[in-house]
């Protein structure tokens, strides 16, 4: 006789508790969690074949210059800055939030830590300002959003012209140069290690504990669920205002990281610094399958979206094309990746 499938509420010691988040999706009833894993893979595999296709295409264009080894680690040293900011980017996503500002805060971060009064400071100095910029802007925004109950799209939009704006201010429109030999030394190839550079390191590194929070706490399962359905999210005992604070805090702690680091790729502060980096970091995380509605995402298919982006850009670079044509292939990858967003949502409806 077919047994009935257990009850979603059940009396037990994990009561209430909320599916941990993962790449690969929570298992729905009647046995279609194996079909969703196995989506869940072939998109990853897909990115992963896309990113093949790159390199085969730049490899066959430019043989010489996109093999080189310099190129090849100039591709994950400029990947490595917008990737920490999609990392932020793709939790705040997946809690159903946006933020506009991830570009803005890193310009104000850079421009704060590279004044001539903090550079006396040191490395150390820089370093820390750079990442307390970011995390009181990430504050005011989570402020805004969750406890003055402002829409993101308007917070973070304000939080932009504003950061922008003062930023601007503290340079007075002049770029600012990095005199800390600490610090400029870590862009050097003297300062690689095993061939690796510092900055790629340090993605790296906030990949893996990106990845660990998002699918191995309770930190992660919240964020999940309050993208998925806030009320139901608040039913479950979740402080739904909290959590979303908390998010927005860590988007503004990568861009105080990401700021620090465009510092030693770039050398000096500028008030143009991290200039379209909101539309990057959202554009990575949609093709790497974090929806746009929230409640479901994964670091890695938005590591994958922030390479294939950044691979795009040196290809046309090492060919010559002009900037616009770099632009419409960015958009048409976009659209395409959110067309299949819809038709892989539909599919799961029917």
């Amino acid at each position: 006789m077919t047994q009935p499938a257990p009850s979603a509420q059940h009396n037990g010691p994990d009561k209430g508790a909320l599916a941990a988040p993962s790449d690969t999706p929570p298992p729905k009833t009647g046995g279609r969690g194996p079909a969703l894993g196995l989506r869940l893979d072939v998109r990853i595999l897909s990115l992963l074949g896309v990113l093949a296709v790159l390199v085969l295409v730049g490899g066959v264009t430019e043989p010489d210059a996109f093999l080189d080894s310099g190129n090849l680690q100039l591709i994950l040293t400029q990947a490595s800055v917008i990737g920490v900011v999609t990392v932020g980017m793709t939790f705040v996503i997946i809690s159903g939030g946006i933020d506009l500002s991830v570009g803005a805060m890193v310009a104000l971060a850079s421009v704060w830590a590279t004044t001539v009064a903090t550079q006396e400071y040191g490395f150390a100095g820089i370093a820390f300002t750079a990442v307390i910029v970011g995390l009181v802007a990430g504050l005011v925004n989570g402020v805004l959003i969750a406890y003055g109950r402002l829409v993101p799209f308007i917070a973070t939009l304000a939080m932009l012209a504003s950061a922008r704006g003062l930023a601007l201010q503290i340079t007075d429109g002049k770029t600012q140069i990095v005199t800390v030999d600490s610090v400029l030394d870590l862009g050097l190839p003297d300062s690689y290690i095993l061939g690796i550079p510092p900055l790629v390191i340090m993605f790296a590194v906030v990949t893996v504990i990106g990845w660990l929070v998002l699918n191995r706490t309770t930190f992660g399962r919240r964020t999940v669920a309050v993208g998925g359905n806030a009320e139901a999210a608040r039913l479950a005992g979740i402080d739904v205002r909290r959590q979303r604070l908390y998010l927005y805090l860590l988007s503004g702690l990568c861009c105080g990281i990401a700021a620090f680091m465009l510092i030693v790729l770039a050398g000096s502060g500028q008030n143009t610094n991290g200039n379209l980096y909101e539309l990057d970091a959202i554009a990575a995380a949609i093709i790497g399958g974090t929806l746009l509605s929230g409640g479901r995402g994964t670091i890695v298919g938005s590591v994958l979206g922030v390479l294939i982006f950044t691979t795009i850009t040196n290809i046309f670079a090492l060919n010559n094309l002009q900037t616009d044509v770099q632009q419409i292939a960015k958009g048409a990858i976009i659209v395409a990746a959110v067309l299949v967003q819809g038709r892989g949502m539909r599919g799961r409806e029917t």
